[in-house]
């Protein structure tokens, strides 16, 4: 394992907390249509795939209707309650000042992630900040990852390092030959990394960013 050409991030759950407002907004959208909401747990572990990915094959013809509910419900909540992970600002900025370009891939639409990260003063870390509906198709598609190193010089391979705490973000990461690095405090969550495997697991931001820290020569 090298030193990282560059860093793209996952968002939700991984730099800010964010399962209470997903979880508060499907709520509302399941109620409208007066069906049972899925427990926090429950959001917690299976929500993984963009709306515009997920929605049809949850509310099928009423799928137009519950994008609207469900982006109703989120907008009234998600800069309010939004809550950064420990050491999440620290560690971009560590990283940032090392001179590694890091950029985000998310199943967040695109506008509320952009919203999201000048709302906590993070944007200007970001070389790209690329969200559901701004590539061809959303993680785990490989599109994501070619957008947000646009422009970059840099390819995706093994020296460019997917970091996420997501089935989801490992499955991007070996499709597009990145290096899989799970960021992630939860220890019985196995059987969803069984399919792609990560090659690097941090337990904290902290951790990620002393990892790389480690690997740059003193006289770099």
């Amino acid at each position: 394992m090298r030193q990282p050409e560059a860093i793209i991030f996952d968002w939700d759950n991984t730099l800010v907390d964010t399962w209470p407002v997903i979880h508060a907004a499907l709520a509302e959208t399941f109620q409208h249509f007066g069906r049972e909401p899925w427990s926090l747990d429950f959001v917690r572990r299976n929500v993984r795939r963009s709306l515009r990915d997920a929605f049809p094959t949850l509310f099928g013809e009423d799928c137009e209707n519950a994008t609207a509910v469900f982006y109703a419900a989120f907008e009234r909540r998600h800069l309010d309650a939004l809550v950064a992970m420990e050491g999440a600002g620290e560690m971009l900025h560590t990283l940032a000042a090392a001179g590694i370009p890091l950029s985000l891939v998310s199943n967040k639409t695109g506008r509320y992630l952009r919203q999201e990260t000048t709302y906590l003063g993070w944007d200007g870390y970001f070389h790209r900040v690329v969200g559901a509906g701004d590539a061809a198709r959303d993680k785990p598609a490989p599109d994501p990852v070619h957008l947000a190193l646009e422009g970059s010089g840099i390819a995706p391979g093994d020296s460019v390092w997917f970091v996420g705490d997501a089935g989801i973000d490992m499955q991007i990461a070996h499709e597009t030959g990145c290096l899989p690095v799970l960021l992630c405090q939860d220890e019985d969550r196995e059987e969803e990394f069984s399919a792609y495997r990560p090659v690097l697991r941090v337990t904290s931001c902290d951790d990620l960013a002393q990892r790389v820290l480690d690997m740059i020569p003193a006289n770099a």
